[in-house]
């Protein structure tokens, strides 16, 4: 419990505020476990900040969250700022906790800024996060590992997808590639609606993927993580949406329905939950992790993966706020031994320097 963690949150995504009650809600966890706490809070305009007071999610709702001290990373931790924007007290910690939501935060940014920085992350890592926030790479990565998905096209215009001779028949839904929290995605029923879909989607990014809308289906979460060897897994918990989709004003305005655990045949449970372990082990994944996947036609379609799930998934994992406290233990101690391992391996120098010509790299030289 000697540890001191970080719990680094927000982020340049338009889930920066959903983000905010992911990271909130982690450091009051590790806080109540008997954690030390560093919370680093990264603006929507790329400004960090740093202090206890952003542990306390009252400060976001009026912006009072800009009177703490701005920060800067650096190897092992975050250097406090001065009003003047100069270091002025650096701060250690021994391991980082990731839950920005969307953007480069989740995207594989932070993974790799901890990488380079020699911060141990309890959360994914660079490949992981990167692939997988984008819709279309985690099609080609699971197609590559034999796991099904939906059929789709992938487009970058609307003019792409009128020209698309692949397109799956109507109803379709449209989904902003690298965008979560259902933000942009629709259903729609005819080229029309299709277009004004695509035209809002690539409001928000950069491409789209246009997927079957299977009407019979059935959405099961399945959460999993990395401990002691082993792959977690959590039960599966069903969603019900409302409408045809599960809507942003579902998932965090408190009107989306779940049960858990999902009432499906166990025989089927099981299979998701295998599904959730051979990917989670095949891509070498750390950290907390969400599978979302879609039931029809007696079939199991991987929809997305969420390495940064909303609330670190703790309501599939835990009991509640303070047994979730021993899953982000476990995550944490992984996050130790893993980093360990990795700074045990030998890095070579060949001396290839010290026979170049001192002149050798200038530019004109022939």
């Amino acid at each position: 419990m000697d540890k001191k963690i970080a719990v680094i949150f927000g982020g340049q995504s338009n889930e920066n505020e959903i983000s905010v009650i992911t990271g909130t809600m982690a450091l009051n966890v590790l806080k109540s476990a008997g954690y030390e706490t560093v919370p680093v809070y990264i603006a929507q305009n790329g400004d960090i900040y740093t202090g206890e007071k952003l542990a306390d999610i009252s400060n976001f709702s009026s912006s009072d969250y800009v009177n703490c001290p701005r920060a800067m990373f650096f190897t092992g931790g975050v250097y406090e700022l001065n009003k003047r924007g100069k270091p002025k007290k650096f701060i250690s910690f021994n391991v980082a906790l990731n839950c920005c939501h969307g953007g480069s935060g989740e995207g594989g940014g932070i993974s790799g800024l901890c990488e380079v920085l020699n911060i141990p992350l309890a959360s994914a890592g660079v490949f992981e996060s990167s692939a997988l926030m984008d819709k279309y790479l985690t099609k080609l990565v699971l197609s590559a590992i034999g796991v099904e998905t939906a059929r789709y096209v992938y487009v970058k215009s609307v003019e792409e997808a009128e020209t698309a001779d692949n397109m799956p028949d109507f109803p379709l839904i449209v989904k902003p590639v690298s965008l979560g929290s259902s933000i942009g995605v629709e259903k729609v029923a005819n080229r029309e609606e299709l277009r004004a879909a695509l035209e809002c989607a690539l409001l928000y990014d950069r491409a789209v993927i246009i997927e079957e809308y299977f009407s019979d289906r059935r959405e099961i979460n399945c959460a999993a993580y990395y401990s002691a060897g082993k792959v977690v897994t959590s039960e599966c918990e069903e969603a019900r949406p409302g409408g045809d989709i599960f809507s942003y004003e579902e998932k965090y305005g408190g009107h989306g329905k779940s049960v858990y655990p999902a009432d499906i045949p166990e025989q089927l449970s099981e299979e998701i939950k295998k599904i959730t372990r051979v990917v989670y082990e095949k891509l070498n994944m750390r950290g907390i992790v969400r599978f979302d996947f879609i039931l029809s036609g007696g079939k199991v379609y991987l929809s997305e993966i969420n390495t940064v799930p909303g609330s670190l998934s703790y309501y599939l994992l835990s009991d509640g706020f303070k047994d979730f406290a021993r899953v982000l233990n476990s995550v944490i101690d992984q996050a130790v031994a893993d980093f360990s391992l990795t700074k045990s391996k030998k890095l070579i120098r060949t001396g290839i320097l010290e026979n170049i010509s001192t002149n050798a790299c200038k530019v004109g030289r022939k």
